[in-house]
């Protein structure tokens, strides 16, 4: 007994004593941390907006030559459509226009015609493009625009959505390329030019401020300086202090309390998840969706659950890329396909005209086994398969060929098939005219911009015409405020969801629901007209949203 004691009160001290050292290493660590963070954070700024800027300046020269190829006769009605279609897939395109020598016979986008005449170009080319950057003489109103040309045809480019929102509090940014600089938020911020400073974060007292500056040189020198006041810095650092000397403290408290947690805690996340589908511990709730003129129920968004055994809740943003990691997202897909089935067959009794989407994610596209299991599960509960429609992510249509044929196939059984969180990837108008498609969701990050002044707040209107262009009806997720609803309504969105009409609801809740505001017999032609593979309304089932 007397042994073991002092071994405890051994391990004890060594404990004290590591906690100690710990605790003098994280103070003496934190300077060096704050700078680390800050140059991991100015890189990272950095390499995005590099890569962002060299896409768009390639994406731009190869669509100006792609235009001098076009088989129509220059300004004519076909020739101008080619070019609006360009324009609307591109959200930072105010403009596209065609010349003869010096003359701007035709263009489309939102300038006047023959205001784009700059004297001097900044860059010419071996190429043939000839480019101008920012300033005054390319000034229209208070946005002084990024011009490119090439062969006949040139673009005017708005160089403020290169750098969507301030990166923090009192932060300036700047981006320059070859050493002319393209862009900034404020877009009136003074800042040094690049080749006045050094690559990463210095530390300036005497002005009492912090620059950084990084740069990339994959295709063309492109440079980013951002800067905020040294008091911002110094109190992020007071703050890491006080964290630090509260951690050191709380260590020696914190040990104990996870001894005592950890043989609760020993199965990783992935092997509860797996044991939560195995228990059928996977549960959806739903949330309706609406007409918005009307608010009209016209269907339900199914999203998945889970809880862990000790009761916490993990976000499906969470388990569902521990899922897609595991490489078994495939059986959670299955779990809600169950549960869904099992629901439909409740709510099709009173309701015969609702039907609900599953969301695939990019592991439910690699084989048509989805496509098999639904079928059967479909003809086991003896519903018909129009009454499902299934949803894909943006980035699940990055598997080009596979994704191609696999929807293809989906839709020849008689599903429907939606691109959900339109606006979070990187598809074009020509890359969704390659895809099968009849639904367009609107992802809540530009619904929240609605009303701002926030850079994304222009985006929603380029997505809500390229799904006109398409002729794909448009769902807006995440409607929270009656001004975004009149807003959407306004410019042609039928349906949302979100907060403003219902939050998640249990199947009982969600038939209650139903029952309280959805007519029997709803007259919905404009949901109809928008789906005329059949006469039923529409509903979005996810994962996680």
């Amino acid at each position: 007994m007397f042994r073991t004691r002092k071994i405890l009160i051994f391990s004890t001290l060594v404990a004290i004593a590591g906690v100690g050292v710990l605790f003098v290493a994280v103070a003496a660590l934190l300077w060096q941390e704050s700078i680390t963070s800050e140059e991991a954070y100015a890189g990272g700024l950095a390499a995005s907006l590099g890569q962002s800027t060299e896409r768009l300046i390639v994406d731009t020269r190869d669509m100006l030559d792609a235009f001098d190829t076009l088989p129509y006769a220059r300004c004519s009605k076909e020739h101008l459509k080619a070019l609006e279609e360009a324009a609307i897939s591109r959200p930072y395109i105010r403009a596209i226009g065609y010349w003869q020598a010096d003359d701007r016979l035709c263009g489309v986008g939102f300038l006047a015609q023959g205001v784009l005449k700059p004297a001097h170009a900044d860059r010419i080319y071996d190429s043939g493009v000839i480019a101008w950057w920012p300033s005054p003489q390319t000034q229209v109103g208070d946005v002084q625009l990024f011009l490119m040309r090439h062969g006949d045809h040139d673009v005017a480019i708005d160089p403020r959505m290169l750098l969507g929102s301030t990166p923090m509090k009192d932060r300036q940014a700047a981006l320059w390329v070859e050493n002319l600089r393209l862009s900034a938020i404020p877009w009136d911020a003074t800042l040094p030019a690049p080749s006045t400073l050094p690559i990463g974060v210095s530390v300036d007292r005497e002005h009492g401020q912090v620059i950084s500056r990084y740069s990339r040189n994959a295709i063309l020198p492109i440079d980013i300086v951002a800067r905020e006041p040294l008091d911002n810095f110094l109190t992020r650092h007071a703050q890491m202090l006080a964290i630090g000397t509260g951690l050191g403290l709380l260590l020696l408290l914190a040990w104990i309390h996870l001894m005592t947690r950890i043989s609760r805690n020993r199965l990783s996340m992935t092997s509860e998840l797996r044991e939560a589908l195995a228990a059928g511990h996977i549960w959806v709730q739903y949330q309706p969706v609406v007409d918005l003129a009307s608010r009209r129920c016209i269907g339900m968004e199914a999203l998945a659950r889970w809880k862990r055994t000790d009761g916490d809740a993990v976000s499906p943003s969470v388990f569902i890329p521990v899922a897609e990691d595991g490489g078994f997202i495939h059986e959670v897909t299955r779990a809600v396909m169950r549960i869904v089935v099992r629901d439909l067959q409740r709510i099709l009794v009173e309701f015969p005209e609702m039907s609900v989407n599953i969301n695939l994610g990019e592991g439910d596209l690699k084989n048509d086994a989805t496509g098999r299991e639904l079928t059967a599960t479909l003809a086991l509960a003896r519903l018909p398969a129009g009454s499902v429609k299934l949803e894909i992510t943006e980035r699940a249509l990055l598997n080009t060929e596979v994704s191609r044929s696999l929807i293809r196939n989906l839709r020849s059984m008689g599903h429907q098939v939606a691109v959900d969180d339109f606006g979070t990837g990187y598809s074009s108008l020509s890359y969704l005219q390659s895809f099968e498609l009849d639904l367009l969701k609107i992802d809540k990050t530009f619904v929240d911009a609605i009303g701002t002044k926030a850079a994304t707040s222009h985006v929603v209107t380029h997505v809500i015409e390229m799904a006109r262009s398409l002729n794909l009806a448009t769902v807006a997720e995440g409607v929270e405020t009656p001004a975004q609803r009149d807003w959407l309504i306004e410019h042609g969105v039928l349906f949302g969801q979100g907060y403003l009409f219902s939050k998640p609801l249990s199947i009982e809740h969600l038939l209650a629901y139903l029952r309280h505001d959805t007519p029997r017999d709803p007259d919905t032609p404009a949901f109809e007209a928008a789906f005329d593979r059949d006469n039923t309304a529409h509903a979005t089932t996810t994962h996680a949203r």
